[in-house]
């Protein structure tokens, strides 16, 4: 039976620590509330990891990677729906809290909420470590007087997004090692191998065939002009970012991406799930409409999709609804909107919303997993080809040079 690390508060408000046997974690956390112990953190010994904690580079400290913000926000709403107060929940937090730069933010918010503001003003301070979604969900709590059931979703919200996150990094690792790997066999056979049979060439006092010659040709191109083939990618790379930082750039890119056959669909499914999952949290959480619109836009990352909100703030205080103004943009799904109209019709707009952005993760699961299948057995193809082809040149080489009368 395996054991797990725990960190949990004793009815007296102190941290314990310590290690429980049991077969999983809900046993765990359930045999630690029936001690009167609040569980805030319960790991096994795997994901505790070699060194306990995550390591901490010189340049990352100042920096709260997403997992440990949605690990506080977990603990605050448990603390919270304990029945401790904000501020014994902060002190607590202060103390629980891994990444040094995040204790430092919340001991600053418990000084903030001692000296009279909010916990949603605190947030608001720290717009890099707490995204305006994030301050508008916990400001809508303190409104509605139900913060810990607001903090719930924050982190429900925060957990889909990361583990959305983690599933396209996942499926995008053979495939990127499988690339590096080719890449850097051509490359290596190009700059040190190719060369050799140069001098075999010219040694035997005959001129290679026309396949070596490309290849030789390819092979001095690289490792005589590499200097200024690597300088132009550098110099194109910075007059691509500077273009990206231009509002008429970034829409061009953003637009161009939407019409790509395969990747624009895998994108357009990315935008609409996010934009449906944001406004679904924020108005399960009761923050008006248009104010709800104003935060997602800065949610979505295609500025495409971003600027034709706008349109939509519009429609809606014209009195339009929502899915009318969304229908004009043409750059959302109609299955999208034919829900958006069937939950301004039934009057559980934000069901429908999580309804859509759940089925459009399905969705981009599932065609990222057959483009990751069809991409890896292509991969392999191409590159295969190539370096046949080099191998076939080389043996014609060779046997070139032997059939040569001495």
């Amino acid at each position: 039976m395996p054991y797990f690390q725990y960190k949990a508060v004793t009815p007296e408000g102190r941290v314990a620590e310590g290690t429980l046997e049991a077969p999983d974690r809900a046993v765990a956390e359930a045999r630690l509330q029936e001690q009167g112990q609040l569980p805030i953190k319960v790991v096994s010994p795997d994901e505790v990891g070699m060194f306990g904690s995550a390591l901490q580079l010189p340049w990352k400290r100042k920096h709260v990677p997403r997992q440990d913000l949605l690990l506080f926000t977990q603990e605050l709403a448990s603390l919270l729906g304990a029945g401790l107060p904000l501020d014994r929940s902060l002190t607590i937090l202060g103390d629980l809290t891994e990444n040094d730069y995040l204790r430092e933010i919340v001991r600053e918010l418990l000084r903030e909420i001692k000296g009279g503001r909010s916990l949603s003003e605190g947030l608001a301070l720290y717009p890099q470590i707490f995204p305006k979604l994030y301050v508008s969900m916990v400001r809508a709590g303190e409104a509605s007087g139900a913060l810990e059931v607001i903090l719930t979703r924050v982190a429900e919200y925060l957990e889909g997004a990361e583990e959305l996150k983690n599933y396209f990094v996942s499926a995008l690792i053979y495939p990127a090692i499988l690339a590096l790997v080719g890449a850097g066999s051509i490359i290596v056979m190009v700059t040190v191998v190719i060369p050799k049979f140069a001098a075999i060439f010219e040694n035997a006092g005959v001129p290679p065939p026309l396949p070596m010659r490309f290849m030789l040709g390819v092979s001095a191109l690289l490792t005589g002009y590499w200097w200024l083939i690597v300088g132009g990618l550098v110099v194109a790379w910075w007059w691509w970012r500077r273009r990206l930082e231009t509002p008429s750039g970034r829409l061009a890119w953003d637009l161009f991406q939407l019409r790509i056959p395969v990747l624009g669909g895998l994108l357009q499914r990315l935008e609409v799930s996010r934009f449906a999952r944001t406004l679904g949290t924020l108005l399960r959480s009761a923050v008006p409409l248009i104010q709800s619109i104003h935060i997602v836009r800065d949610v979505v990352s295609n500025s495409a999709i971003a600027a034709s909100l706008e349109g939509v703030v519009v429609g809606v205080k014209k009195g339009e609804g929502l899915a009318a103004p969304i229908r004009r943009t043409e750059l959302f799904p109609p299955f999208a909107v034919h829900l958006l109209e069937v939950g301004e019709e039934t009057g559980r707009l934000d069901d429908m919303l999580y309804q859509i952005a759940d089925t459009y993760d399905r969705e981009l699961r599932t065609a990222v997993k057959r483009l990751v299948a069809l991409f890896e057995p292509a991969m392999i193809l191409v590159m295969g080809i190539i370096i046949g082809l080099m191998v076939v040149s080389m043996l014609y080489s060779i046997f070139s040079i032997n059939a040569v009368p001495l």
